[in-house]
């Protein structure tokens, strides 16, 4: 018996995704150094979600599922952005025990789909089951994974903000996510984004403004600058930075102290 692995008698449940259901804003951060002992950390701060970052970041597979694995008992919610809108990669993250994804630039009705798509097991989808780690703790997996992997989409481009209506009507679409920094360049601002520019903010609003008629949570890529900004323009699905930044700034912070700053 001693060899055996303990498992869990509860079914899969997603606490992120149950509070931005409810409208509770969730604070998150992006986290893309690879290495458990930062995500260990952070999810013991208070956040409630950590961004595992495999688009930008040198992140593999291995490394993804020990930066999770870090996060056990934490009551912090890893989600992980893959590389693309692929269901091969987006099934592999799952299967390590990601509790969701934040698919990068989905900029219409089809790849909105297809983000659903990759993330559901038939009828409703086309993940193939094989769930590892994910299933290992939770006897249910199956039958709860459908309703409980969130699925939250990056508005990032002008096309993108024009088809907004008929991404958020796409069922199984749980929250649009605006990468601000990408959305700024598309639409011809360079970066940093320009925050007060009519054209920009107006984009950013419509976000709020769609994801509040079809039920679903808007949300942003912002910072301990304009964190309280977002949510009051209505964002509840948010970041306060990321990792990196986080140590440079502790770092700063710290020199500045010994030099008397």
């Amino acid at each position: 018996m001693g060899g055996l692995i303990r498992r869990c008698e509860c079914a899969l449940k997603n606490p992120l995704k149950e509070k931005i259901q409810r409208g509770q804003p969730v604070v998150g951060a992006f986290v893309g150094l690879g290495h458990p002992d930062v995500t260990e950390t952070l999810s013991r701060a208070g956040f409630d979600w950590l961004l595992i970052d495999g688009e930008h970041a040198p992140l593999g597979l291995e490394t993804m599922q020990t930066m999770m694995m870090a996060m056990n008992g934490s009551g912090c919610t890893p989600i992980v952005r893959p590389q693309w809108n692929d269901p091969v990669v987006i099934k592999r993250v799952l299967d390590i025990g990601a509790y969701g994804v934040l698919v990068p630039w989905v900029n219409g009705k089809e790849e909105a789909e297809a983000a659903v798509q990759a993330c559901r097991y038939p009828p409703e989808g086309i993940r193939g089951f094989g769930p590892r780690r994910a299933a290992r703790f939770d006897p249910d997996y199956r039958a709860t994974a459908n309703d409980e992997v969130l699925v939250s989409v990056q508005i990032e481009t002008q096309k993108a903000v024009d088809n907004l209506d008929e991404i958020a009507a796409v069922e199984g679409v749980d929250a649009l996510f605006i990468g601000p920094y990408d959305l700024s360049n598309n639409m011809g601002f360079g970066v940093p984004p320009q925050w007060d520019n009519p054209r920009f903010l107006g984009a950013i609003e419509a976000v709020v403004h769609v994801c509040e008629e079809h039920g679903k949570a808007p949300g942003l890529y912002s910072n301990m600058n304009n964190i309280r900004w977002a949510v009051e323009k209505g964002f509840i699905y948010n970041t306060v930075g990321e990792a990196d930044g986080f140590l440079a700034y502790g770092a700063e912070q710290a020199l500045k102290k010994a030099k008397g700053q």
